[in-house]
């Protein structure tokens, strides 16, 4: 991680999260860490994924993928404390679309849960190099934006659940622009495991793949910069 403005711990006055993210494996990829400081602190956090990750796996078709990928997050949550796991109907994987139909989606489920910390991860143009990243992310992450504000709006999707105006915050993991941080402690270690749970999906990787160590290089270049050991970034929006 290069070094940039200081970052400021994750608040903690919140109970309820909801993570909304496009596939399976999102959440695990350096997010999953403070899921499970969250849970362990007896915080509520429950995971919307708005598709299966069907096309995901080169060697596998989505009819094949779908049902192993949503097994596959639903034991990676379970290692971290998440025991509510859902996926939408209706966004296929690879060409979710941003727009009307989407945001509908998230606002209804976020009256439904009623949090107050909704949790995605990088939906800026790059992760802070050349890399681009994909339609997915960035769609979905908007619309968690716009659908924050939906959710709180009567007027807005009114036949869609009572309007529900506590999600005051939005935390993106892997932002290239972080501004919280929440020290992992021993809970990398849970980090590391929960992304193990995608087995299927990593074997089918067209290169070598070691989640221990792509997680804890991460982690630990975060811990450097703000003064821990391991410790996980987000850009944290307040609504």
């Amino acid at each position: 991680m290069t070094s940039g403005p200081s970052l400021e711990p994750f608040p903690d006055d919140w109970s309820r999260a909801l993570c909304i993210v496009a596939h399976p494996d999102d959440l695990e990829y350096g997010a999953a860490g403070a899921i499970a400081r969250w849970t362990a602190a007896g915080k509520q956090v429950s995971y919307l994924l708005v598709t299966r990750g069907e096309a995901g796996i080169d060697g596998l078709t989505p009819g094949e993928a779908g049902p192993l990928r949503e097994a596959e997050e639903r034991a990676s949550a379970a290692v971290v404390g998440v025991a509510t796991v859902e996926f939408l109907e209706g966004h296929a994987d690879g060409v979710i679309e941003y727009g009307l139909p989407l945001r509908r989606d998230l606002a209804r489920a976020i009256r439904r849960h009623r949090p107050e910390l909704l949790v995605s991860i990088n939906h800026r143009d790059t992760w802070g190099g050349p890399g681009f990243n994909m339609a997915d992310h960035r769609h979905v992450g908007l619309a968690v934006l716009d659908a924050a504000r939906d959710a709180g709006n009567r007027w807005v999707f009114t036949d869609d659940g009572e309007p529900w105006p506590g999600a005051r915050r939005v935390a993106f993991g892997g932002s290239p622009e972080p501004t919280h941080f929440v020290d992992l402690g021993d809970a990398v270690e849970l980090g590391i495991a929960s992304l193990r749970e995608h087995a299927a999906y990593i074997a089918g990787l067209d290169y070598d793949f070691d989640p221990d160590a792509f997680l804890r290089g991460f982690a630990r270049a975060a811990g450097e910069q703000v003064g821990c050991e391991y410790a996980a970034t987000f850009e944290l929006y307040e609504l």
